[in-house]
């Protein structure tokens, strides 16, 4: 086998996402002058890197299936494949205990959508820096790593293999899952084309091989991985030498021990080197390799491995169609705590190390003093300087080179906050994150769908950010109206950008909306996967709401229609609405019929606020609510105290549908009401909650109401029935036995009058009744308690006034009228 010449050959190790080893690759480079520059990821992003010049990190490369799979979307936690610290791919199968080397290859074992993968960068990335100095150099520059066409095209194949053997198993329990799941080989003991299973020696030395940088720092005499690594790399000085010889010669020991790979693994770096092996041959002299430090023996003794054996490892791979853009990234997303494996605890301070020009301390904890005086906290310059002072200190104590976050924390909260460990958290969650959000130039790849949305945020003046953000809106002002409807839109179609926010006046449904907006970097996937709908966010919402309607049932449909309406979505509403009709007309349900109401009754009520005519909106409604009259009594019959709790909710709910509607059919559900509170077999919850509304409404006297409360209290009465009947009655509010002294002794005397034992036996149910309530209407009760015996109403005023002790005082008012006096002559 001929030899290649490795002469020119640099293979820079690092771990993804340092600022030590961004500085490091960035100074190795500018040293080398590589005429080529390999970068560990995947190659169909070759064409992207003309746009690295443009983008604004943190980012991430997206890599998506071009026929995206149906009813997929992505969730928090789903950064895939070479951009684990030592190059390991996301792994995609949920559940999987985190595993792998952290710099040297930490596998992403989270949860992921089988149809796309993210390739996270951030300022502070090496393979960013390698990216910048590349396309600034005008350097040819490549990804190296396995295509994603064959990593998705894996997933996908294994997603369906695992449906169709849970198929075939015909629903096996949870026990039999989970053994399936710990007998089903990982992806890193995969079995590899032409290759035998792995055993179980082999299996041990991949859990051997768990965390290399664990073994090293061990070596090292550290017993935390973390701290080894910044006080090697990430806190090195840039006047010494260059880290990458050792890093792989320290690799390649690790490497030893634990045996060749298999599997994935194995495939990943045979792609890699035959990648190195066609530059080498184009005869490029100075060629730089920047990957993932765990990879880096394998590709820089690459005249070790045979180049049959490397192309017998890639033959048969699995492939499918994958397109791939830039999509922004948050510095939250980068965080381990996001569900990242790759990712680092605190992304904001590596991004003030990396971009603070010098005294990083001085420079941060100049910041957090910043952030404490907008709290309103009094911090001088002088607690920054003995807070520097502190961290210097306990770095040296500590025998690390520099102070480091742990340090610096410290030092923030015993200096800055004075101990107060709650102030310090709150500044350095702020900081350690630094949460930013990246941004990509309109030239960058995207679905119709993702241009139509970047251009109505940018009309309606919409910046998408990475935190929360209120919003309120008036609908009666066209450019508001015109934003809640794009975030109905996008909710239509799964992008949850803006979260509806109930404030606590008023109805929803008015002409006031409130909203919490907060954008993920997982939203552009989503889109992505809801342009099969169409091109514009308007016609596939549409699209969206029509296959939704399809096969929902009539609460689903009611609540489809009002979505229709709040999004205006003129095109698919009077399909929704037919389809709402012939539902009515035949489900018999009552507690289908009760739970589509509401939202019928809003959209009926409300939409002549978004201009659309609720005449038939309000026929279907008041049919509904007919045919809910006529079935309410037999519905109720012989419900248990759990199941009459939930039709509790039910009546509260299609009340207020009946408010809002009004009219006739108003008319008729009172007296639906009325004619079912005189039943004497109705559950106590639901007798005590209609008895409520009728005497709310006005349509039971005071002396009526005592009656019933007398029978439902009466010796001959379960004291249970009594309890859920009071309960019903008090429900939502308990101040009307502030305001009807007889009734409020009504129940005294019931409770009086009970055995010990039953009056322990329904003891729960009362707390649960009284502690609904809120303080103030607590402690009102209890006054009125305490008037039934003759007691007087409490003078809080004469209270309060007590509190103050005037010969105490004076002293203090003499020494403020002083201040005040001497202020005023000065002046």
């Amino acid at each position: 086998m001929p030899r290649l010449d490795t002469g020119g050959l640099h293979v820079l190790g690092v771990r993804h996402h340092g600022p030590g080893s961004a500085r490091a690759v960035r100074a190795a480079l500018e040293e080398i002058k590589p005429d080529a520059v390999l970068i560990e990821g995947p190659p169909e992003a070759d064409a992207l890197t003309s746009l690295v010049g443009e983008l604004e990190p943190p980012v991430a490369l997206l890599a998506y299936l071009a026929d995206t799979p149906k009813g997929d979307t992505p969730r928090a936690g789903d950064e895939a494949g070479g951009a684990a610290a030592g190059g390991r791919p996301l792994r995609v199968a949920a559940g999987d205990e985190a595993g792998g080397a952290a710099a040297g290859g930490r596998p992403l074992r989270v949860a992921a959508g089988d149809g796309w993968a993210f390739w996270p960068f951030a300022s502070f990335s090496p393979e960013w820096q390698a990216l910048r100095y590349a396309v600034e150099h005008d350097v040819p520059v490549r990804f190296c790593d396995l295509p994603a066409a064959h990593t998705l095209a894996e997933r996908v194949a294994r997603a369906e293999a695992r449906a169709e053997a849970e198929q075939e198993k015909d629903g096996p329990g949870e026990e039999h899952q989970e053994q399936d799941r710990e007998k089903a080989p990982r992806q890193d003991e995969e079995e590899a084309p032409g290759q035998q299973a792995p055993s179980a020696a082999e299996r041990s030395a991949d859990r051997v091989r768990v965390d290399p940088l664990g073994v090293l720092a061990r070596a090292a005499g550290y017993d935390d991985t973390e701290r080894w690594w910044d006080d090697v790399i990430e806190q090195r000085r840039d006047d010494q030498p260059s880290p990458f010889p050792a890093i792989a010669d320290a690799m390649a020991a690790v490497r030893a021990e634990t045996g060749p790979e298999r599997g994935r693994e194995a495939r990943r770096e045979a792609y890699m080197r035959q990648t190195l092996r066609r530059v080498l041959k184009e005869g490029h002299d100075r060629v730089a390799v920047v990957c993932g430090a765990w990879h880096a023996p394998a590709l820089r003794d690459v005249n070790d491995y045979p180049i049959k054996d490397d192309t017998a490892l890639l033959r048969g791979l699995p492939k499918a169609k994958v397109n791939a853009t830039w999509v922004p990234w948050t510095h939250g997303r980068l965080a381990a705590d996001s569900g990242y494996g790759a990712g680092v605890s605190s992304p904001g301070w590596y991004h003030h190390l990396f971009t603070a020009p010098d005294r990083p301390v001085h420079r941060w904890l100049t910041d957090a003093a910043r952030l404490l005086r907008e709290e309103g906290q009094a911090v001088s310059s002088s607690h920054v300087i003995e807070g520097v002072r502190l961290s210097e200190t306990l770095s040296v104590l500590r025998g690390r080179p520099l102070a480091g976050l742990d340090e610096v924390s410290e030092a923030l909260t015993s200096v800055l906050c004075e101990g107060e460990t709650a102030r310090a958290a709150l500044v350095h969650r702020r900081m350690a994150i630094g949460e930013r959000m990246g941004a990509v130039p309109p030239s960058t790849p995207m679905v119709p769908l993702q241009r139509d949305l970047t251009a109505a945020q940018k009309r309606l003046r919409l910046r998408p950010e990475p935190f929360d953000r209120e919003l309120d809106l008036d609908l009666r002002k066209e450019s508001q109206r015109e934003r809640g409807v794009l975030l109905h839109r996008l909710r239509m179609l799964g992008v949850a950008w803006g979260v509806p926010r109930h404030t606590g006046g008023g109805r929803r449904g008015t002409f006031r909306e409130a909203w919490r907006l907060r954008w993920e970097p997982d939203m552009d996937v989503a889109l992505i996967e809801a342009s099969r709908w169409g091109t514009t966010v308007a016609s596939a919402a549409a699209a969206r709401a029509v296959d939704l309607a399809a096969d929902a049932d009539l609460p689903a449909l009611t609540a489809l229609t009002e979505q229709c309406l709040l999004a205006e979505l003129g095109d698919a509403l009077p399909h929704v609405l037919s389809l709402l009709t012939d539902r009515a007309a035949t489900d018999s349900d009552v507690t289908h019929l009760m739970a589509a109401l509401p939202a019928l009754a809003r959209s009926a009520r409300y939409g002549d606020v978004r201009g659309t005519d609720g005449g038939h909106l309000r026929a279907v409604a008041e049919q509904i609510l007919r045919r809910v009259c006529v079935g309410l009594a037999p519905a109720v019959h012989g419900l248990d105290d759990d199941a009459a709790a939930e039709f509790v909710r039910r009546i509260d709910h299609t009340h207020d549908a009946a408010s809002l509607l009004g009219g006739d059919a108003a008319d008729e559900w009172t007296s639906a009401l009325v004619a079912l509170s005189r039943r004497d077999t109705l559950p106590g919850r639901i007798a005590g909650r209609i008895n409520r509304m009728l005497s709310d409404g006005g349509l039971l006297s005071a002396d009526e109401l005592r009656r019933r409360l007398g029978l439902a209290m009466s010796p001959g009465t379960e004291p249970a029935d009594a309890a859920a009947w009071l309960e019903g009655f008090l429900q939502g509010s308990g101040l009307i036995l502030v305001h009807d002294e007889q009734l409020f002794g009504l129940i005294d005397t019931w409770l009086l009058s009970l055995p010990e034992e039953r009056f322990t036996a329904v003891l729960p149910l009362l707390r649960r009744t009284f502690g609904a309530f809120d303080a103030p209407e607590r402690r009102a009760i209890g006054e009125a308690a305490a008037r039934i015996g003759g007691s007087p109403r409490p003078d809080h005023s004469v209270s309060e006034r007590r509190l103050v002790d005037a010969d105490r005082a004076a002293p203090a008012v003499a020494a403020a009228l002083a201040v005040l006096t001497n202020g005023r002559s000065h002046a």
